[in-house]
């Protein structure tokens, strides 16, 4: 239930887009203003169903680097081989260990702004260490294989 293999290139594009969009609005205070729809907004007063101007950029990022992301975790590899599957697994498994285990360092040991940073970053986070676990054990998978 995998998507194409052609469906990389266009993950790895959105990633570097979020990646230059993160640098232009935190290095240049980027801002993309545009009229939005609000199912919940809570800023000065708390509202339901409404419509504002907001800056856009920050929701542009997240869509960019989750989408980028989404496209690469779940394309096929060009040689999708039987072993791989048995790979993904491994790497899904270690990554939810892993997450969950920051997850709990975070609420335990960071407060204020630096938790809610690291709650946001925690949307992508997952991908990443995925994609590195699984990278490390498809190139020993390659390695033990060659010693064959």
């Amino acid at each position: 239930m995998l998507l194409s293999s052609k469906f990389k290139l266009p993950g790895f594009i959105l990633i570097l887009a979020g990646t230059g969009l993160t640098v232009l609005y935190f290095g240049f205070d980027f801002r993309f203003e545009m009229p939005v729809l609000a199912v919940f907004s809570s800023f000065m007063e708390t509202r339901f169903f409404t419509t504002f101007r907001t800056n856009f950029a920050d929701e542009l990022i997240i869509l960019l680097f989750i989408s980028g992301f989404c496209l690469v975790v779940f394309s096929k590899e060009k040689n999708e081989r039987e072993i791989l599957r048995e790979i993904r697994i491994r790497a899904v498994y270690k990554t939810i260990i892993i997450d969950i285990l920051l997850l709990v360092f975070t609420t335990l040991f960071v407060f204020g702004g630096g938790f809610m940073a690291f709650i946001i970053i925690n949307l992508i986070l997952p991908f990443i260490i995925y994609l590195i676990l699984f990278n490390i054990l498809k190139s020993k998978a390659v390695k033990l294989s060659f010693r064959k």
